[in-house]
């Protein structure tokens, strides 16, 4: 088994893949292999290409809306992205997966303002 912080590996979803680069560059290590693409009705999949088992693993992704192939994709497009590719790597056996957010959606959300409301920023925190 792999010790905590001596094997990292960085992954991204479609929101950030340039801040994710960038950060590859500066700390000396390259970009995870793995494919986030789109059924016809939307529905994202996630693909490993990589083994992560016992790994560090962190996952750039913001939960913001972004364009790609000149498509636009909202807030929940990404935040389901970072979902499912973080399930991916539990179930490839990650030692630890931290998400990396630069924008956290659903952040204003977070106590209740009246009765019966949501508390939206501790469920997409959980």
């Amino acid at each position: 088994m792999i010790s905590h912080g001596k094997d990292i590996k960085i992954f991204t979803g479609n929101s950030n893949p340039a801040l994710a680069a960038e950060i590859c560059k500066c700390i000396g290590t390259q970009l995870g292999n793995a494919e986030v693409k789109r059924f016809a009705d939307g529905e994202a999949s996630v693909s490993l290409y990589e083994t992560v088992r016992g790994s560090d693993v962190f996952v750039v992704q913001s939960t913001c809306s972004f364009e790609k192939d000149g498509k636009l994709y909202s807030v929940n497009d990404a935040l389901m992205e970072l979902l499912i590719m973080i399930d991916a790597l539990k179930r490839a056996s990650a030692g630890r997966i931290t998400a990396v957010m630069p924008y956290f959606g659903y952040a204003r959300q977070d106590r209740k303002t009246k009765p019966r409301d949501p508390i939206s920023a501790k469920l997409v925190a959980n």
